[in-house]
């Protein structure tokens, strides 16, 4: 069973930046693969980003692509989300969450509890 810590989210505004991080504990960190999510009120949940257990794969979905960079440190069982240029579109609660796949598509069994990202002047 693998346990997700979103942090770093808050408010900032836009044309700012944040990073968010995902700590995991529980499991064999680097047997998993990774992705970035987030949910806007009333909104369908979307995928940002992912990124496989090696870190030779990643991608990006076109929300933020340009805008983020994903990245994991398997000695600190942590990923790590990068966004720039933040807009008051990017405002929901983002996620990370663990998959066992070594291979897209990746069906993600673990989930955090959300960090909540506000953009607005």
């Amino acid at each position: 069973q693998v346990q997700l810590a979103e942090s770093g989210g808050g408010s900032v505004q836009p044309g700012g930046s944040l990073t968010l991080s995902c700590a995991a504990s529980g499991g064999t960190f680097n047997r998993y693969a990774f992705g970035w999510f987030r949910q806007a009120a009333g909104k369908e949940r979307e995928s940002l980003a992912e990124i496989s257990w090696s870190g030779d794969f990643r991608w990006y979905g076109d929300s933020l692509k340009g805008r983020c960079n994903i990245s994991r440190d398997n000695n600190k069982n942590t990923v790590v989300l990068q966004m720039n240029n933040l807009k008051p579109e990017d405002t929901a609660v983002y996620y990370c969450a663990a998959s066992p796949g070594v291979l897209p598509p990746f069906e993600y069994r673990y989930w955090g509890q959300g960090t909540q990202v506000t953009v607005s002047s």
